[in-house]
């Protein structure tokens, strides 16, 4: 039985997850943006002595990859690295949308949809900017994850030959903008390390390991830093 340990740290949500090949065998998380680096390690000792499981016992730690926040993806890639180098594991990095696709099912109300059916998860990137990209219903990728501006033309050539589902925290910048009947939007959605798991025992099983001395999350933007307004020293 393969044990995976899933840390899921690219948006506002801090979540991990334990599971193997039988499903998720528990979760815990957090809706807090600035609660990654001081509870992460905390949801990870909770959920191992709620569950009764060692640590040690795990075969793999699978970690959110991006893109996503920047400072939460280096807070999960960190903290998942720590874990790796301890117990001698392998790292596992599964894309953050691909994740998102893996869940989404459990928050579609009509099932049967039809088969030309696109998804599009949507990670806010702040302002009207958002990382995307389309997957089918295979839930296979088929266009590059890209940072978008949305606006009203979004998607529209797309929209005019398939209906879309958009989820995500950056979906409802869009659900403002784009109007179209093929545009299907999911509220309330969110990541979750739960939906890694399928990914990660592909992965695990495709012995599609990470270097846990190179490995670094996908930003897909620099990142830059701001200046606060405030004057910090006196007469500055």
């Amino acid at each position: 039985m393969i044990h995976i340990l899933c840390i899921e740290t690219g948006t506002t949500t801090c979540s991990v997850a334990l599971g193997n090949n039988e499903g998720v065998i528990g979760y815990k998380e957090i809706a807090d943006a600035k609660a990654h680096a001081s509870q992460l390690s905390v949801l990870v000792a909770s959920l191992m002595d709620e569950e009764g499981f060692d640590l040690s016992r795990i075969d793999a730690v699978a970690v959110s990859k991006g893109p996503g926040s920047y400072t939460g993806l280096r807070i999960g890639v960190s903290f998942a690295k720590g874990v790796c180098y301890a117990l001698g594991k392998p790292l596992l990095a599964i894309g953050s949308l691909d994740s998102m696709v893996s869940g989404v099912s459990e928050f579609i109300v009509t099932p049967d949809l039809p088969s030309n059916t696109l998804f599009c998860p949507m990670i806010d990137a702040r302002r009207m900017e958002v990382y995307a990209a389309l997957f089918n219903r295979n839930e296979s990728r088929i266009t590059d994850v890209e940072a978008v501006i949305v606006d009203s033309s979004s998607y529209a050539d797309s929209l005019q030959k398939n209906p879309i589902v958009f989820f995500g925290n950056g979906a409802p910048k869009c659900k403002s903008v784009i109007s179209n009947q093929n545009a299907i939007f999911i509220d309330n959605f969110e990541p979750s390390a739960r939906f890694m798991l399928p990914l990660a025992l592909k992965a695990y099983k495709d012995e599609a390991f990470e270097d846990i001395a190179y490995f670094e999350p996908f930003y897909l933007k620099d990142f830059v830093a701001t200046v606060s307004k405030n004057k910090i020293i006196p007469g500055t």
